[in-house]
């Protein structure tokens, strides 16, 4: 991917992402934050140019042996130490908690974006973009601290620009011209070195990310791995990531390398130009030993100013980049739900009961065609039981009705989604408590420990509780629990829920014939209705409905005594 620091494209989307929180409900106390520090800033340099001033005589004094001007500006030069030490100070407390604020803001702002309309599970279903996990947690926080450090040496700059280029040029004219020549080779000489460093960090960020994944991946599938002996291939894996990794890395601090030969002879030429130009006219005695270090402290000071680009060269580099991760990922979150709302495809109407009608499901490139022409209700009595070979298709309609997949056309009609509970094969285990677990997704119920205990006993979990040492006991549920336990627990969860549906994909699959008996007729006392994807017989008497899958489309539909429908 290619990008320069001067892509206008990419500022304009910088500016886009960067003046959100500028214009939020919050804009006032961020602004007046930022005022303040732009006021600590001025002040510091203004202590600058009262030191440049004061360095000067203290300077002449010194040459001359005037004890007493040396002594009164030793003084002055300690008055402004001690004024410019808490202002430096706080200047660095102010940007860091401006800092934190932007970051809290613009992260949920990016999180809203992430969850609403389901954003995160189309953008990591279909690949659109690596790692957003990392793009939320670093690169926003790289977004904000950096942009509070870059606006900070531009105003910086323009300030010391502005206060010592006037004390320069009534020093020497000629001074001013080489500075300004010497800014300028030196930014064109940057910029032709530098303009790769942009896409190597840009790469260097995924790679690293990608580094991280692999390592994650290994801890959240640890037993699987083990069962499988399969430590060689994931050693390799993560050591491949490592390699690319360092290999892309290698190229950068190359670039780099080649880069500072020419930056850090750049700053050295700095110490002693200055010098030099105006050398002749202190052996002449035009001026005087303290003009000298005057205009050589403004020279510093101005050229540091006009030479942003080359000394910051290296992080604005990495910020371009960090700015192009975070540009493709709002991206993707806008085309995400600018993709639902223009593609037509299966249309989600709210009712009662489960419908579908004449629904035809297709793979999300549209390249096949999974289910063609489907049309069925859910009665009043038992369920559906939806069967088929691996890969037929089966979940994939479970994700229409869910709303989740919608490639395709027909309509599905459901009750709310708030009124639907799914259990997947693998129940999802929450990050908390055993509370939070049988409550979730509504977590901020409040519901009894007599309850709870209740609920687990008709699962069949009766001891849980106190095999885990309470409801408030957190652990890996994941890692602690069987497969079973955690379908029995997915079950407590639709019991304690109640809702009008229960979507059940192979939920049952870990346990033996008689829990799930059990579960089933737990459902059916609670009233709930369900739809459910298994392959065991023993389903058949918990369902009214059997749709078979057949693959290319053709489906067959039948009661569990009679055959009624083919299609």
């Amino acid at each position: 991917m290619e990008t320069n620091v001067f892509d206008r494209r990419l500022w304009r989307r910088y500016w886009q992402m960067a003046k959100i929180y500028w214009f939020s409900d919050e804009k006032w106390s961020a602004r007046g934050i930022l005022v303040l520090l732009l006021l600590l800033l001025f002040s510091f340099t203004a202590l600058n140019v009262v030191l440049n001033f004061v360095g000067r005589d203290f300077m002449t004094a010194l040459s001359e042996k005037n004890l007493p001007a040396f002594n009164k500006n030793l003084l002055i030069y300690l008055g402004v130490f001690v004024v410019a030490t808490p202002v430096s100070v706080f200047y660095a407390f102010v940007r860091r908690y401006l800092g934190v604020n932007w970051r809290l803001w613009l992260t949920r702002n990016f999180l809203d974006r992430y969850f609403h309309n389901r954003a995160y599970y189309h953008i990591n279903d279909k690949g659109i973009i690596d790692n957003p996990d990392q793009r939320i947690s670093q690169d926003i926080a790289s977004f904000t601290s950096t942009s509070l450090e870059f606006l900070s040496v531009i105003f910086f700059s323009v300030v010391q620009l502005i206060s010592f280029v006037g004390i320069l040029w009534t020093i020497s004219v000629k001074l001013v011209l080489i500075l300004v020549a010497y800014a300028a080779i030196g930014t064109t000489v940057t910029l032709f070195f530098g303009k790769r460093l942009v896409n190597l960090n840009f790469l260097q960020l995924r790679k690293e990310a990608d580094l991280r994944y692999s390592l994650v991946h290994v801890r959240d599938h640890a037993e699987s791995i083990a069962f499988y002996r399969g430590e060689k291939k994931e050693k390799d894996q993560v050591i491949k990531r490592l390699f690319a990794a360092m290999e892309n890395l290698k190229f950068l601090i190359g670039w780099e390398r080649n880069l500072e030969f020419f930056t850090k002879g750049y700053e050295y030429i700095i110490i002693v130009l200055p010098v030099v130009v105006m050398a002749p006219l202190y052996f002449s005695g035009e001026i005087k030993f303290g003009v000298v270090t005057q205009a050589e402290s403004a020279f510093v000071q101005v050229l540091s100013a006009l030479s942003i680009i080359v000394t910051q060269f290296e992080q604005l580099s990495g910020f371009v980049a960090g700015i192009t991760r975070l540009d493709t990922f709002a991206a993707a979150l806008d085309q995400s739900v600018s993709a639902k709302e223009k593609i037509p495809g299966i249309e989600s109407v709210e009712g009662t009961e489960v419908e579908l009608n004449n629904v035809t499901l297709k793979t999300p490139d549209n390249k096949k065609t999974l289910i063609r022409n489907l049309s069925t209700k859910t009665s009043n009595k038992k369920g559906m039981l939806i069967t088929g070979v691996s890969g037929i298709g089966k979940s994939s309609l479970l994700r229409a009705i869910a709303g989740l997949w919608d490639t395709g056309e027909g309509t599905i009609t459901r009750p709310r989604l708030d009124d639907m509970l799914f259990l997947p094969q693998r129940p999802y285990m929450v990050i908390g408590s055993l509370r939070e677990q049988l409550l979730y997704p509504h977590t901020e119920r409040i519901v009894g420990d007599d309850e709870l205990r209740t609920v687990l006993e008709r699962v069949n979990l009766k001891d849980l509780p106190e095999r885990v040492g309470g409801f408030d006991a957190e652990f890996d549920w994941g890692q602690l629990l069987s497969l079973g336990e955690q379908q029995r627990l997915a079950f407590a969860r639709v019991l304690l829920t109640k809702p009008r549906y229960a979507i059940l994909d192979e939920a049952t699959s870990a346990l033996d014939e008689a829990n799930e008996a059990i579960l089933y007729a737990e459902l059916n006392k609670l009233g709930t209705k369900y739809i459910s994807v298994g392959h065991r017989r023993s389903l058949l008497s918990f369902h009214e409905k059997v749709l078979d899958l057949k693959g290319d489309g053709r489906w067959e539909l039948t009661q569990t005594i009679p055959l009624k429908e083919v299609g």
